[in-house]
This record gives structure tokens, C-alpha cells and sequence, in this order.
């Protein structure tokens, strides 16, 4: 399961150079050093990786404690249905409960700081970027949040997080050296694969979550907490 982020993460690629592609494209990359410019692109990306395992880490801790109460399952095919809805309920309709209101302080304050850092030309400049940029708002980001949740395991969501990242390593640093191979069609094409995807994983989720006994795809789940204390009382 956790392998779909990398899938999840090379497939929305180019969904997300609509957010992050202006900053990839205005980083203060070294043009006559090649060398010097691959290490820094490295560093960006490896920016970007740290606070999405970061959110992967603090997300992967709510599905762990929603685990302990015995609904894993349930939240699994409910994060399942939710990924499927948000690709099949138009935007415009999304966009009326106004859901990311409450952050757009913290997004003001992330892009502050991130104008300041693509001024400069200092080493860690680059990490600086990254990890800002992984912070901004982005509905791909999102979706794979919801799989950190569904892991149920502070690690494991860390995991998951990161693999989504390196996931988006290839088509941005390849939009980055050809940038005009990324327009028109090629771009639209792929595009149209990224919410293909997202309803796959979404239903990957809810097999999971029905426990049907598939090894990989749908395992029996663990016994829960409770499940475990009542079969240790019935021993003794």
C-alpha cells in the first residue's frame, strides 16, 4: 500500500508544477556550473521530502490513535470513498465551504519567507526553499495525506510521505532542465491520468479496508487493542 505514493507522486507530477512549478522555474539555480546546479536541485527536493514526512509523521499519529479505537478499517474505506468523491464532485462546488480559509495567514506567512529565501544564493537557500514549498497548499498533497491517515502509524505515514515526494522527484527536475517539453499536450495528457490514479488508490483503500483476506491488497485486519485485553481475560 504504501508503494502507491510513489505512483500518487510521479503520476501528479504536473498537477503539481501548477503550485510548486513557479518556484522550481524562479529557484536561483547555477546555469554555467552543472554540477553545482544538480546539487542544488537535490537540495530542494530533499526540502520538500523533510516537511512532507514531517506532515506525513503528525497525520500517520491521528490514524495511530483513531487505530487504537478499533475503526481503522472503517477509516481506511472511508478515506477510500473520500478520495473518489473529491475527484468526481466538480471544483466550483468544493470551493463554496471554503476549506482552506483558516490557513491562508499561515500561507501568507510561508510565502513571505519563501521570497526572501529565492533572493538569495546562500547553500542552504535551496533546502530553505524546499521545505517551505512542501508547506503550501495543494489539493495532490492532500490526497496523500489522507493515505499517511490511513496508515495508522507515525512511521509508516512519515514513510509514505516521503516515498510521495520522491515520487514527484522526476517529472519536476525534468520540468525544470526541459521546461518546453512540459506545455500543451504532453502536459495535458498526462494530467488527465493524475485523477485516474486517485480513484484507484481510493479504491485500493477500501479493499483494504473491507480486510477480505487478499494478501497485499486486502489483508485480514489486526486485532485491536480492546480485542486483544478481552482475549487475554478469556485465558485467564
Amino acid at each position: 500500500m504504501v508503494t502507491t505514493a510513489l505512483g500518487l507522486g510521479f503520476l501528479g507530477s504536473l498537477h503539481c508544477l501548477g503550485m510548486c512549478g513557479p518556484i522550481a522555474f524562479m529557484l536561483p539555480l547555477d546555469q554555467e556550473n552543472k554540477l553545482k546546479k544538480l546539487l542544488q536541485l537535490f537540495l530542494y527536493h530533499l526540502g520538500r521530502i523533510v516537511s512532507y514526512s514531517l506532515l506525513g509523521l503528525v497525520f500517520g499519529t491521528v490514524g495511530k490513535g483513531l487505530y487504537l479505537f478499533g475503526i481503522q478499517q472503517k477509516l481506511s474505506i472511508a478515506i477510500g470513498a473520500i478520495m473518489i468523491l473529491l475527484v468526481l464532485i466538480p471544483a466550483k462546488y468544493l470551493n463554496q465551504f471554503k476549506l482552506s480559509q483558516p490557513l491562508y495567514k499561515l500561507i501568507g506567512t510561508v510565502k513571505t519567507a519563501l521570497g526572501k529565501e529565492l533572493k538569495k544564493r546562500t547553500p542552504d537557500t535551496f533546502l530553505t526553499i524546499g521545505f517551505l514549498n512542501g508547506f503550501l497548499p495543494c489539493g495532490l498533497v492532500y490526497m496523500a495525506l489522507l493515505g499517511a491517515v490511513a496508515m495508522a502509524n507515525a512511521w509508516q505515514g512519515a514513510l509514505y510521505m516521503a516515498l510521495f515526494g520522491l515520487g514527484t522527484i522526476p517529472l519536476m527536475s525534468a520540468a525544470v532542465y526541459f521546461s518546453a517539453f512540459f506545455k500543451g499536450s504532453v502536459k495535458a495528457k498526462i494530467r488527465k491520468l493524475v485523477p485516474l490514479f486517485v480513484v484507484l488508490i481510493g479504491m485500493l483503500f477500501i479493499f483494504r479496508g473491507l480486510g477480505l483476506g487478499i494478501p497485499y491488497v486486502s489483508p485480514k485486519a489486526p486485532p485491536t487493542v480492546l480485542e486483544m485485553v478481552d482475549s487475554q481475560m478469556e485465558c485467564h
